[in-house]
């Protein structure tokens, strides 16, 4: 989906050669294009047998779609849960979870508003 939304269209082989060594098979590519296309991700224009593909949905909306299916299949669907596990990381700094907590911070003051 990276190298799609960078392209906005392209076919198959435009994909392959945007992606990083070593090179996944034309196969391969072509069946994760196909299996995006299946969930409505990506739509295609033919060209006789060949195909252009295309994103039918931005980055956030993917990203959304993605982190809620990752929040159900791995954290029982719970953000929480979620939430926790990156909080007991050793990979986030005192600096970047005191910017999740001002980000937290300032949901909590929106959603009391309304």
């Amino acid at each position: 989906m990276q190298v799609l939304w960078e392209l906005e269209k392209g076919f198959v082989n435009d994909i392959v050669s945007r992606l990083p060594e070593p090179k996944p098979a034309y196969n391969t590519v072509s069946t994760i294009v196909r299996i995006l296309e299946q969930k409505g991700f990506i739509g295609h224009k033919a060209y006789g047998r060949t195909h252009e593909y295309f994103p039918l949905v931005n980055k956030e909306e993917y990203s959304r779609e993605y982190l809620d299916n990752f929040t159900q299949n791995y954290f029982s669907n719970s953000y929480k849960a979620l939430a926790s596990f990156f909080a007991n990381t050793e990979n986030l700094s005192i600096r970047e979870l005191e910017e999740i907590k001002v980000l937290v911070d300032e949901q909590i003051k929106n959603h009391k508003k309304l």
